[in-house]
């Protein structure tokens, strides 16, 4: 069963003919009418993006995939990468990773990179709170398409090549699928759902940050609320950079899910808010939601008062129904 859930209060471009004058807040945005809307990239610097710009085929070969680079972390190194190779065994056994420890998984958005902000933030925060191997996705050959589009129609190839690498992963290096947590931000909460498809659907748990929104509305290749064992997704800038609908298990909205405090109509703030909130969620896993009875009346005025379930964290085994 799916579940609404709202968190309470956390803590001048082109004048030509060519390109319309857009505002710069994302103000004029309505998914699946507007052409135009400001993306941000890995650094939060945004972009604008024309949704109509033709995509080269490509760009989207659905082989793209196999550039994707496995990165990984643990205390033993936290701050160096071990570059696990897909087919290469000894990668695995040259590598600090250990099979008795849990896997995080983080996967960044759009024009990103393993270096970008959220990857640091939340791998510390895990890796200060646990004794986990983490694995960092760098899939900038595909995100790093200037046309947001075809880094969009990319995403399942992405997702598909990450859940047969996590399959080859625990089959030669050891694990248990029951302690694997994917992490995708924007058009990386989507890549994640592809990879937990791929993987059977068999990772533990899913952690859709802010899934992106524009071309998501209604694509059968978005996050699904069955593409793991529990699947959540925290909704910050619901109907602008990222997607309103429920997609996932359990779906938060904190503070209504469309814009943050202290963001004001900066969307990109508010979109870079759910990688900040989950970060701060493993480190003291203090955000509490409340049930809202599908009422979206009841999430809108800050009124959902049904059965608690925290927002994030770092539990592996976390339910919510």
């Amino acid at each position: 069963m799916k579940t609404l859930v709202l968190l309470a209060a956390c803590t001048a471009l082109c004048a030509g003919s060519a390109i319309p004058l857009v505002p710069g807040d994302n103000s004029h945005y309505v998914e699946g009418e507007s052409r135009y809307i400001w993306m941000p990239d890995g650094e939060g610097v945004p972009h604008l993006v024309d949704l109509h710009e033709p995509v080269d085929e490509a760009d989207v070969d659905p082989r793209n995939g196999a550039n994707n680079q496995y990165w990984l972390f643990t205390r033993q190194n936290p701050n160096n990468a071990q570059v696990i190779v897909n087919g290469n065994v000894n990668s695995i056994r040259n590598s600090n990773y250990r099979a008795n420890r849990g896997l995080v998984v983080l996967v960044h958005g759009w024009r990103g990179n393993g270096n970008s902000a959220m990857n640091p933030l939340i791998r510390s925060a895990f890796l200060d709170t646990q004794d986990v191997n983490v694995i960092v996705v760098d899939w900038r050959g595909v995100a790093g398409n200037l046309n947001y589009s075809a880094a969009a129609r990319g995403v399942p190839s992405v997702g598909q090549f990450l859940g047969n690498f996590l399959v080859w992963l625990i089959n030669n290096g050891g694990g248990n699928w029951n302690n694997v947590h994917l992490i995708g931000f924007s058009l990386g909460a989507h890549v994640v759902g592809n990879a937990g498809r791929t993987a059977g659907r068999r990772p533990r748990r899913i952690t859709g940050l802010d899934p992106a929104g524009p071309e998501w509305g209604g694509n059968s290749n978005a996050l699904r609320s069955n593409d793991g064992v529990y699947v959540e997704a925290i909704h910050t800038n619901g109907g602008r950079l990222g997607i309103f609908d429920r997609v996932a298990r359990a779906d938060f909205y904190p503070n209504g899910g469309r814009t943050q405090p202290g963001c004001g109509v900066n969307h990109d703030c508010s979109h870079g808010r759910a990688p900040d909130l989950f970060a701060s969620s493993v480190r003291n896993n203090r955000f509490i939601g409340r049930h809202c009875n599908n009422d979206w009346n009841l999430l809108a005025a800050n009124r959902c008062s049904g059965n608690s379930l925290n927002m994030g964290n770092g539990v592996f085994a976390k339910n919510g129904a």
